[in-house]
């Protein structure tokens, strides 16, 4: 090992050391405190969901993602500043060419209590069990139907079928948790909510309701005419179940539910109705590596350049990140009404 390289082993040694101190590291100018990133590993899918992306997409380059060695190494320098979860996504993470080896290198890492995916769960069938191997801890699935004529119509190109085989062969694994994300939209999926909760409930799965986001240009479908509110389904169920709020939580902004007569949850991610912009404590990295403070604004810093500028100094990409904290913006500004404020798509973003 060479001097510089002991020099960095005892730099990052020391500050993972650091991670048992009670003063945080990644706090910004609001006090809220960084404990969750999401980590981007493409802006590829293999499905076009109306909500997400255009049918005709455009994605990036391969040349300017990150390499799934810079991916690794930007999740390390989190973990040493104290995150404690993160979430990989994309796209569809799972198209990403040899992701096990990011998962595999996060998994390791200690400080780390929760590695968890997001997926359309096409690909799960294939890569269940390796990902449980890995250290991943939860799966996130995204289903908005479970009729299969919508199913298609939604995400243009799908299957349900290799879905469901993707939702079985992860419950047959065992992973802590499997749960479905469900976006809700009036006229599309609006008269499913209960047989999404079935389904969850017989399953044992959680299921999170999304309002839909304002991200990107996606040819003539209309945000404004299919939102539908955390409130309205809310309401929907009680007409069926008894819930009663609760304070748990994942480490993101679900709010959850419990049902009288089941271990299932039921969650709202609510950005509209209920802004959860307070307390706040995520960050995303795009699968091109900008540090993004906040999904609804264009805050951000490029990682990228840091990480390829100083290849054998990761106190530089630790500075960085902390110099990050004071870019966070109080909130989102999103409108439903007229064009996006953000451009980019929800793909490119980390979903």
């Amino acid at each position: 090992m060479t001097d510089n390289s002991k020099q960095n082993a005892t730099e990052s040694q020391q500050v993972t050391q650091n991670n048992t101190d009670t003063k945080p590291q990644l706090v910004d100018r609001f006090g809220r405190q960084v404990t969750y990133v999401r980590l981007s590993v493409t802006d590829r899918c293999d499905l076009r969901c109306v909500y997400c992306m255009s049918e005709d997409m455009t994605f990036v380059p391969r040349e300017q993602l990150l390499t799934l060695e810079e991916m690794s190494r930007i999740g390390k320098a989190f973990v040493e500043l104290g995150v404690n979860k993160i979430r990989i996504s994309g796209g569809e993470p799972l198209t990403r060419r040899n992701i096990l080896t990011v998962f595999e290198s996060l998994g390791e890492l200690d400080g780390l209590k929760d590695l968890t995916i997001t997926t359309n769960a096409t690909l799960l069938e294939k890569y269940a069990q390796p990902l449980k191997d890995a250290g991943v801890t939860r799966i996130n699935v995204s289903l908005d139907t479970l009729n299969e004529a919508r199913f298609k119509k939604i995400t243009r190109i799908g299957k349900l079928e290799k879905t469901m085989s993707g939702i079985d062969a992860a419950l047959k694994v065992g992973f802590q948790k499997v749960k479905l994300n469900s976006v809700i939209m009036k006229d599309y999926n609006d008269d499913e909510i209960n047989a999404l909760v079935e389904f969850v409930r017989e399953r044992g799965m959680d299921i999170s309701f999304i309002e839909e986001m304002p991200l990107g240009e996606i040819g003539d479908h209309d945000r404004a005419e299919t939102y539908f509110s955390s409130d309205k389904i809310l309401s929907k169920l009680q007409e069926s179940y008894e819930l009663t709020a609760t304070d748990e939580t994942t480490g993101g902004p679900a709010k959850y539910f419990r049902f009288n007569d089941s271990d299932s949850r039921v969650g709202f991610i609510s950005p509209h109705s209920h802004n959860f912009c307070d307390d706040c404590n995520r960050v995303r990295v795009t699968a091109e590596g900008m540090l993004l403070l906040c999904l609804g604004q264009e805050h951000s810093m490029d990682l990228r350049k840091i990480v390829r500028a100083n290849p054998n100094d990761d106190e530089a990409l630790r500075s960085a990140i902390i110099d990050s904290m004071q870019l966070k913006p109080k909130g989102h500004d999103f409108n439903l009404n007229g064009q996006p404020i953000i451009m980019r798509h929800m793909s490119a973003t980390g979903g």
